[in-house]
């Protein structure tokens, strides 16, 4: 199948981000800047970095979240800057590696992420929850209860039951965070767009190829069970007949000629019967008049 060519939206987000990379924020006040060259992006192309949308925030950044910030769209949506997220990518994978895959729990309650957050439970041998339990780390009389030693949470704000117990029981937290998210309660932040399949997917999926790699357990990691850019195959148009398109524009008339012929010949007809009609059922009530009549005469 041919590769097909880069949408023009594409083309001009990744032009944008190399040109941006050699710019400062404005508006965020970001003083860092940025390097141009893509190869600082390692464990994934810049390319596709931009398909999944993992540079996407939202309109609000927490005062935790500017630094990973590095412009704003005209639209106001920040956007992240891709060799942070990469290098936190990295680095996220080396502090999940502390860590035996009995020790860890992920949670990822939104519907959005549940494909990734079970692929990666798949390929690691961590425990997942997509409906976190109440109190399953943090009371000791439930049937389920376990003592974990690190949460990693695909949402703070929606995955906060699990944040919070681990507070409680103070263990360390891991989470992907958008602009919008506070981060006050983590431990480890990995700056994404956490709101999609396809950006949690491929975050996931190369956090669980790394810890893999770096717990040394054997096991492949299927991209595809993440997340998916296949692109849908274009059609080849049909070639017209011309000489068979007019035949059949000329069927489909005739038809509606008929048809509307039919309809005009039964509303004539119609028309032409209802006089009849009402003579007769004004001849009908004459004569029954006429018989109440002499019925009342004969009384």
């Amino acid at each position: 199948m041919p590769k097909k060519k880069k949408s023009d939206e594409e083309v001009q987000e990744t032009e944008e981000i190399k040109e941006e990379n050699l710019e400062n924020s404005e508006k965020l006040d970001i003083k860092e800047v940025i390097p141009e060259d893509k190869k600082e992006v390692v464990l994934a192309p810049l390319e596709t970095y931009i398909k999944v949308s993992i540079h996407i925030g939202t309109m609000a950044v927490t005062p935790t979240m500017r630094e990973y910030v590095y412009r704003r769209k005209a639209d106001g949506i920040a956007v992240l800057n891709t060799k942070k997220i990469d290098e936190k990518i990295s680095l996220g994978a080396s502090f999940l590696a502390q860590f035996a895959p009995e020790d860890i729990i992920v949670c990822g309650k939104k519907d959005a992420v549940v494909k990734p957050v079970e692929a990666f439970s798949k390929a690691t041998g961590i425990r997942a929850f997509t409906r976190y339990p109440a109190g399953i780390i943090t009371n000791p009389s439930l049937k389920n209860f376990f003592e974990p030693k690190l949460v990693f949470v695909v949402d703070p704000w929606v995955d906060k039951n699990a944040l919070n117990d681990a507070v409680k029981i103070k263990i360390p937290v891991m989470a992907l965070c958008s602009t919008n998210n506070n981060t006050h309660n983590v431990d480890f932040v990995i700056p994404c767009n956490n709101k999609t399949t396809n950006s949690v997917g491929l975050v996931l999926y190369l956090l669980a190829k790394l810890y893999l790699e770096k717990r040394k357990i054997s096991g492949k990691v299927n991209e595809k069970d993440f997340y998916s850019l296949e692109e849908k195959e274009e059609k080849p148009r049909e070639k017209i007949d011309l000489t068979e398109a007019r035949e059949l524009i000329k069927k489909k008339l005739a038809e509606m000629k008929s048809k509307q012929e039919t309809e005009g010949k039964k509303e004539e007809k119609s028309k032409e019967e209802k006089p009849k009609k009402e003579k007769k059922e004004k001849v009908k009530k004459e004569k029954k008049e006429k018989k109440e009549k002499k019925e009342e005469k004969k009384e």
